[in-house]
């Protein structure tokens, strides 16, 4: 596939969508050629992202930073995407305990999914990463959560 082909097809098919500009992600992922991925296809529909490739990353960043959404693989090293969302979800971690969730996986299984919901995700997205799959699942959270994404500064 050529990047002109990817680009177009992906203009396309969220033409339709509302600006996401401004809204904050952060984006937790240990491959990076997912990280890089996903962060592309985010940035060009004007998401601000910052990323993490941890866990512990992730903690670290979610504390000194407020996001809008968060999205994260599940199968990680060391500690899991499950253990993360359980903790930001207790409340004991950072003041962004309600915060919208997708997890972002290549495990596609039923049980996998109802794991991911019962763990305090909202959303359950396949990977490898369908842009506009993406892009609807975070247009469908902050229209649920009425968050109304903030100007980029």
């Amino acid at each position: 596939m050529t990047s002109n082909t990817g680009n177009s097809h992906l203009q396309e098919d969220t033409k339709d969508f509302p600006s996401l500009d401004g809204l904050r992600v952060l984006l937790v992922d240990d491959n990076e050629d997912s990280l890089i991925l996903t962060t592309f296809i985010l940035e060009n529909n004007g998401l601000e992202v910052q990323t993490a490739m941890s866990v512990f990353q992730a903690l670290e960043t979610i504390k000194q930073l407020k996001f809008d959404i968060l999205i994260s693989d599940i199968a990680m090293p060391e500690v899991d995407g499950y253990s993360l969302i359980r903790q930001i979800r207790e409340g004991s971690i950072c003041d962004q305990k309600a915060i919208p969730a997708i997890a972002l996986t290549a495990l596609s299984s039923d049980e996998s999914r109802s794991i991911a919901l019962a763990s305090g995700f909202q959303s359950y997205v396949n990977k490898p990463v369908e842009p506009t799959v993406l892009l609807a699942e975070i247009k469908r959270l902050i229209t649920t959560n009425k968050i109304v994404p903030q100007s980029p500064q």
